[in-house]
Parts: structure tokens; sequence; C-alpha cells
């Protein structure tokens, strides 16, 4: 093999053939409309291209510097999770079929792909306790930005109150598209591990379009969400909960205690950490907001012989004929992830879901107790899922670095978004056991001590 053929390769002779379809002489002519002051002067500082089996074995030994939670326990959460993905998983999203699919427009032809996400659709209705999902989202945090937006359109108001417990890269995003529609956010500070609700009450008025809020929030803490509600309802706000779809498989669902709309990632259901993604988001709401939810609905209706079927019933491809005035600019979904997910729920089941879940309580528990009695000090005050702060003598990241040497993935630097010196976000999923969990106490207890 050599550097000249690629995988679409021109041969010399292809390249000649255009060249004097063209009437040119050289490929350096195609440019010449280009001044040449603004092209590059010789070439680009790079390394020469190497053969495909030269490259495959740089790549694989770039690929072995990284450590993954195959071979080290993960405590590392912050809205990536290592959660338990059944087999079947990889085998159905494998198959051709569903991983080349793109947007099924011809419901005659894509059947399949269309009831996988309705499915999906309908789970996480059941999850949230709302009326409606759309057929996913990119992720978690353009959904919740994207959520925002449809509240700022609905009310007609300017102003987006989000709690500081909210993940931090939500936050960011939701500024970002902020700036873009004009409206403006206010950030509700934290009273410990949760939303301080008497900031939060002086700073919803008539103004606000929507009150956001994390369930569990970024510390994972649980958030009381019927008072948060009667705050932004008081007020004629929606109320946005952006919620871990997992943890809802156990706690009360934001629709019976008073959301708005719900979004999400669902990353802890089927969708691996692949070093942060991609992800899949979630956006549900009650019907009084189906028609402005971004994104697409499927839908199920009858063919004409009366044989179940699936449709786009709400594709508001908006951006092509609305423009500026589209309630979004998203027109797709991850349907490949969004099956990853509803393969892995129905796999588990609904059993298997609320066990899942009680284990991540239950391990949280447990290392937090464990921590305590080793003389850590875990912050949170407030009832906490599968994460929560606990505060060190030492710097996280010396400390990360150490237990990174002792075998382990640790926890998040919460220094990092808050400014929080020495304290650490530790995740415990189902996936670790109390092995592991003893293990990592004891590691963390000879680095703060050694």
């Amino acid at each position: 093999m050599t550097n000249t053929y690629r995988y679409l390769p021109d041969t010399e002779q292809d390249k000649k053939e255009m060249l004097d379809f063209l009437g040119m002489s050289s490929v350096e002519e195609l440019f010449e409309d280009i001044p040449a002051d603004l092209r590059l002067k010789g070439e680009l500082a790079i390394p020469e291209a190497d053969s495909e089996p030269v490259l495959m074995k740089k790549m694989s030994k770039l690929a072995a510097r990284n450590v993954n939670a195959t071979e080290y326990p993960s405590f590392l959460g912050a809205g990536t999770y290592d959660h338990y993905i059944p087999s079947v998983v990889d085998h159905m999203i494998s198959r051709s079929e569903f991983y080349t699919a793109y947007t099924p427009y011809q419901p005659e032809i894509s059947q399949g792909e269309l009831q996988a996400i309705f499915e999906f659709q309908t789970m996480v209705s059941e999850l949230t306790g709302m009326e409606a999902a759309n057929s996913s989202m990119y992720d978690g945090y353009t959904s919740l930005a994207e959520a925002a937006s449809l509240a700022v359109a609905s009310t007609k108001r300017a102003k987006v109150v989000v709690s500081k417990a909210v993940h931090p890269e939500s936050r960011a995003i939701l500024n970002t598209v902020a700036r873009g529609h004009g409206y403006s956010v206010e950030e509700a500070s934290l009273a410990a591990d949760v939303t301080d609700l008497e900031q939060l009450k002086s700073q919803v008025g008539k103004d606000t379009a929507a009150v956001i809020v994390q369930y569990p929030n970024f510390f994972g803490s649980i958030e009381d969400l019927r008072e948060i509600k009667a705050v932004a309802a008081e007020n004629g706000a929606l109320f946005i909960v952006s919620a871990n779809p997992l943890a809802l498989a156990l706690l009360q669902t934001p629709g019976k205690l008073g959301a708005d709309i719900v979004v999400g990632d669902m990353q802890p259901l089927g969708i691996s950490m692949s070093f942060g993604g991609p992800h899949c988001g979630y956006f549900a709401v009650n019907q009084k907001y189906l028609r402005k939810i971004p994104g697409r609905i499927v839908g199920q209706t009858q063919d004409d012989q009366g044989k179940r079927g699936f449709v786009l019933t709400l594709q508001a491809r908006e951006q092509h004929i609305r423009r500026e005035k589209a309630t979004s600019n998203i027109c797709s979904n991850q349907a490949l992830n969004a099956l990853a997910s509803s393969i892995c729920m129905s796999a588990l089941g609904k059993n298997g879901i609320r066990e899942m879940a009680q284990q991540n309580i239950e391990k949280a528990d447990y290392m937090a107790k464990l921590l305590q009695s080793k003389g850590f000090n875990v912050l949170n005050k407030s009832a906490f899922f599968n994460e929560f702060v606990v505060e060190l003598p030492r710097s996280v990241k010396e400390v990360n670095a150490k237990l990174l040497e002792a075998g382990f993935i640790s926890g998040y630097d919460l220094g990092i978004d808050y400014g929080f010196d020495n304290q650490m976000l530790i995740a415990v999923t189902e996936q670790r056991s109390k092995e592991e969990i003893d293990k990592f106490v004891e590691a963390l207890e000879a680095v703060v001590n050694g």
C-alpha cells in the first residue's frame, strides 16, 4: 500500500481526465480565484501520512493510554455514569437496519424505526409522569436550553431563573442559547446542597418565564419540587425539571409534582460512557405544550386496512419555513441512542429498573456512612440518590492523581465550576461492589493521611 491511494482513491490518470475536462493543466488552477496572499505558502506543518497498518498501530498505542471503567473502578459521575447495560443492547443497535437508518420520513419503509421511537416516547412519558414526549434530543443539556426557549416563547416573558444546583454544562448552554434568543438568565443561590428557596422567591416575579431545577441536582441531592413549583405557579412561570431518568424509577415523578416540562439525559439507561458522548436527551411536556415541542413526535395510526402503523405525527421542520420565527432550530434526534435506551428499559423491565435505582441509593449511602466513620465530612444535608459531596483535607486534583495511581477513577473536583476548595463529588452506581467501595475508601484514607 502506498500513500497515493486513499479510501476514495483518485489515480493520476483520474486526476488528468478531470483536469482535461475542466480545461486546466494543474490542481492549483482550481484555486486561482483565491487571492495569492490568502493561500497557504508551502506545506502544512503536520507529519507525513502513514500507511494504514502503521497508523493503526500508532492509534492503538494512543488508545491504550486511556484509563477506562473496565479496568479501573469508577467513582466519577457528574453527568456521565458507569451503569449496567444489558448485552442485548449492543446486539440490537448493531443491526444495520437501525444503525444506518436516517429520519423515517417514508413510513411505508420505516415501520421498525418509527415503532422504536414510539416506544421510547411512551417509556419516557411513563418515567416522567408527563403526557407526551418527543423522539429525543441531542443530549440533556440542549434539552434544558430548548425547554427554556419554549417557556420564553409561550409566556412572552424575557427572564429565566435557574438553580446553581443545575449541571454547570446545562447552565453554560442555557446562557449561550439565551443570548441568541434575547432573554436573560438569573441563577438562584444554594442553601447548602439544594436551591435556596428564600432567594428563589425574591428572584421569581411576573417577568419570569420559567424556573429551572435539577432532580436529583448536580450534588446528588433531592430538591423539594412541590415547594419550588409553588414559587413558579404563584408568578405564572413555567416549572422546568431536568431529571435523571434512572432516579425516576423510585422518586415521585416530576409530572405529579407539578412540572410543566421535564427534560434530561438518557445516558444512565443503556448508553455507554464512551469518554463523554454522544448522549441522548429527552423532552416531555403536558398536552398544553405539545405543538410547541422541539424536534418531532411519532404517533400511532391505522392504515387503510385497519392495521396498526406508525408515522411522524408532528415534525416541525420549522427552520426551513419560518426561519427566525421558528420555536426551535432542532429538527433532528438521537434515534440510535434512543433505541439503546428503549432496549435497555425493555430488557430490565419495571422491576429491574427499580432494583437498579435502589442499588444506587443503598450503595451510595453505604459509602457515605463508611467515609463518615473514617472521619470524612459528607456535606449533603438532604437525601441523595447516587452522588454526594465529601470534604477533603487536601486538594481534589492532588488526591485524584494519587488515587489513579492506586487504580481508581475518583470523583469530580467541585473547585472547577463552583470554587469549592477540597470538595469532591463522588458517584456510586450499581456497578460498584462492596469490595471496590471498601478498597476505594481505604485508598482515599491512605492518600489524605499520607
